[in-house]
């Protein structure tokens, strides 16, 4: 029945007062309901609504519902979203279409999003990476093996260093295998443009990722980095063994994860922060492996994790020193040193 059928029936039979009020709030919600609550069109197809990390409060993102043309008010959606329960909004991505109500969007906006956020820190193993995807994704133990093992292992440059640490929006359906070829296009976009740079300085792109991932391991931050890329081509160019612990540390954890069968992940029970990258004993500085810099002069084969830019720049853009040695204080606070005399003040001075 329209607004004005029901006037009509309203003037032409006797009505009590309490009627007239009951039938005049229906009314009102009636047309409240078609003004804000409804569809903003009545034919149109799905779209990505993406909610940021840093907006998942509800009025915020009924904000950004009216800016996209969603939903016909803010108010709408937020008492839609409420009588669905009023928790926390998952940042991500949803399918919504300006077809649906307020309600429907509401609703949608409920559950799951069909792509999430995904940060991965500077200066991981893919390992770590994958422990990231599990958590996230609910990977199983045999994706996190073909992941680590198979899918981040068919080409020998791409096996490590190029998981480009960022924030990602990713699919929820997104196989192990899509994962890291999209993280490896990230990388290689993000790389280019120093490609040529290396070139010019005589350089193979493969030893810019290879030194980036040990300075990004080293290093207290990224102000730390030039210099300790400055003291590394020091030792670099002097035919030095670099004896970097970072190196140490990936070896010792290599072994302890991978046990005999150096193609299996058996580890199932750590976490992404867990047990990589602890502080090395001196046993450990003898495990025999190109990887470990105290045994080995050079570079290690491949790097020993996914670093950022800042820690590739640095490889080209290292600082001018004449140190050789350097350490962090308990403050992270770098200091170097011209000669072992010089660093084992240091050593002295700041660490005992």
């Amino acid at each position: 029945m329209s607004v004005r059928e029901t006037l009509n029936v309203i003037r032409n039979n006797k009505f009590t007062m309490p009627a007239i009020i009951i039938v005049f709030i229906v009314v009102s919600i009636t047309i409240i309901y078609l003004v804000v609550f409804t569809a903003p069109q009545k034919q149109a197809g799905l779209g990505q609504f993406i909610i940021s990390p840093n907006h998942t409060n509800s009025s915020e993102v009924a904000d950004n519902l009216i800016t996209k043309g969603f939903v016909k008010s803010s108010l709408a959606f937020k008492i839609s979203y409420l009588l669905h329960g009023n928790h926390d909004i998952q940042p991500g991505s949803y399918q919504v279409s300006k077809s649906m109500s307020a309600w429907q969007i509401a609703s949608i906006l409920s559950e799951e999003p069909n792509m999430k956020w995904v940060t991965i820190p500077e200066g991981l193993r893919k390992e770590q990476i994958a422990e990231i995807m599990r958590e996230k994704f609910g990977w199983n133990d045999e994706q996190v093996n073909k992941f680590v093992t198979t899918y981040t292992a068919m080409k020998f440059d791409y096996t490590e260093g190029v998981y480009f640490p960022d924030t990602y929006l990713i699919p929820t359906n997104e196989s192990p295998l899509d994962m890291a070829e999209r993280m490896e296009r990230h990388f290689d976009e993000q790389f280019t443009p120093y490609v040529r740079e290396a070139q010019e300085q005589n350089m193979q792109w493969t030893t810019v990722v290879k030194l980036a991932s040990i300075i990004q391991r080293e290093a207290a931050g990224s102000e730390d980095m030039p210099l300790i890329a400055g003291i590394l081509w020091n030792r670099l160019n002097q035919k030095m063994k670099l004896e970097v612990d970072a190196t140490v540390q990936y070896v010792r954890d290599s072994f302890a994860h991978y046990g005999t069968a150096p193609n299996v992940y058996q580890d199932k029970n750590y976490t992404a922060e867990g047990t990589w990258w602890k502080s090395i004993q001196s046993s450990d500085k003898q495990i025999d492996s190109p990887f470990n810099t105290y045994l080995y002069a050079g570079l290690p084969p491949r790097p020993i994790s996914n670093p950022g830019l800042d820690a590739m720049k640095s490889v080209l853009h290292p600082e001018s020193t004449g140190c050789l040695y350097y350490l962090h204080d308990n403050t992270r606070t770098i200091h170097c040193a011209k000669t072992l005399a010089e660093h084992e003040h240091n050593i002295e001075q700041y660490l005992r």
